[in-house]
């Protein structure tokens, strides 16, 4: 799972949604569902607030997948005995952003905090 969301963590939702509809690892279809669940939550919660949200502008900020509960099972083996098996579960996070509104923030908190660490590091040489 952490391959398949390492790929899309970043870009543009169409964009992940075309790369997991072509992988062929099978992880990428149960992450697509929660993509597009995660999309259908941004769009439900725009009209609810009165808000417009352009699914074209949405973009994965954050996206992890965290371990899940494992299920414990036997599988029989040789002479009796029995070998465990783990059957491992996870759970997938991923919160989605519009692009312009992530820009405009960008642009004005980092520039005024990269000018003034050059001018005091260029000071501190002097």
């Amino acid at each position: 799972m952490r391959l398949v969301i390492d790929q899309i963590r970043g870009k543009d939702v169409n964009e992940a949604l075309g790369l997991l509809k072509f992988s062929k690892k099978h992880a990428a279809k149960q992450i697509e569902k929660v993509l597009n669940s995660a999309v259908a939550n941004a769009e439900f919660k725009s009209r609810e607030s009165s808000e417009s949200v352009d699914v074209d502008t949405l973009y994965i900020s954050h996206a992890i997948v965290n371990e899940g509960p494992a299920l414990r099972r036997f599988m029989p083996a040789a002479q009796g005995r029995a070998t465990p098996i783990r059957k491992r579960t996870s759970h997938v996070e991923i919160i989605l952003d519009a692009r312009e509104a992530a820009r405009v923030r960008r642009s004005t908190t980092g520039t005024k905090a990269s000018t003034s660490k050059a001018s005091k590091a260029a000071g501190r040489k002097r």
